[in-house]
């Protein structure tokens, strides 16, 4: 995505260990600091290894941007942490861009400003969530895994995690583990066992936003936004168009939800206003 981005310059990629299979022609290291000069880091990690990373590159002066898909008290907490290190370090960090949260807290905004008496419901899926699935595979004794959501309709949904264990490992054990997790501890959970998850990986998913409300004394207002798509590749694009957003916001840390959207497309402002007012 930032390789092709009209804007952007892909400086490297930082991996884990260098295996000697790294893709042609992108320069890849082990430490950020083989990479030199940059202005602005993509955290393409776990949730749950946001903060810290997020926190040591904005402490070096980098804008950073990630995907943590964590909603509400935690995606708010975060964002006050960072914050105080951004502004520290002249720096901006954009949280959370996805498309949920991301796009979809957007288009959620959009349709109460329309509306300001309702009722939203955001149905996600059928399809495979990364977060939850790399949360899963994190668990001790789990091989591989593969987190479904199923939606079953007026933002309610149902889970379907498919697990590869090790061969001493107890589903029940794992199965406990799983439904205390915060990403499926508000929804009914189902745990199966597989010799192999293969069969239901796909990275396709889709969500609909739905908003059933009152435009002044105007009643039976509705809304409805519906998407397919491939989930790594959409939330990608969101994160590089993050990257151009922190590069004109001010030192701070903000949700996709307070950077105005013109700051997200490439290009003059009068050009952009010029196709799209």
């Amino acid at each position: 995505m930032v390789t092709r981005a009209p804007d952007l310059e892909l400086a490297g990629v930082v991996r884990r260990r260098l295996t000697g299979e790294e893709p042609p022609g992108i320069r890849s290291a082990t430490d950020i600091t083989g990479l030199r000069p940059l202005q602005a880091a993509l955290l393409c990690i776990p949730t749950r290894r946001v903060a810290q990373a997020a926190a040591d590159l904005l402490s070096k002066g980098l804008h950073t941007v990630d995907s943590f898909d964590l909603h509400g008290a935690e995606l708010l907490q975060l964002r006050r942490e960072l914050a105080q290190v951004a502004v520290r370090h002249h720096a901006a960090a954009v949280l959370g861009a996805g498309w949920d949260p991301g796009s979809d807290s957007v288009v959620r905004a959009l349709f109460e400003a329309i509306a300001p008496r309702g009722i939203t419901y955001t149905d996600f899926g059928p399809g495979m969530s990364m977060g939850p699935s790399v949360a899963v595979k994190a668990l001790s004794g789990v091989l591989d895994a593969v987190a479904m959501t199923l939606p079953v309709g007026l933002g309610r949904h149902q889970r379907e995690v498919y697990v590869e264990l090790e061969e001493d490992t107890e589903l029940a054990e794992v199965t406990v583990h799983i439904k205390q997790d915060p990403y499926f501890i508000r929804d009914e959970t189902r745990v199966i066992q597989a010799s192999n998850v293969d069969h239901v990986y796909n990275t396709g998913h889709g969500v609909c936003l739905e908003r059933f409300g009152a435009t002044g004394s105007a009643q039976n207002q509705r809304w409805q936004l519906k998407m397919t798509l491939t989930n790594p590749a959409t939330t990608a694009q969101l994160m590089v168009a993050g990257v151009r957003a922190a590069c004109r916001l001010a030192p701070g840390a903000y949700t996709m939800l307070e950077i105005p959207v013109i700051d997200l497309l490439p290009g003059p402002r009068e050009e952009i206003l010029s196709r799209l007012v």
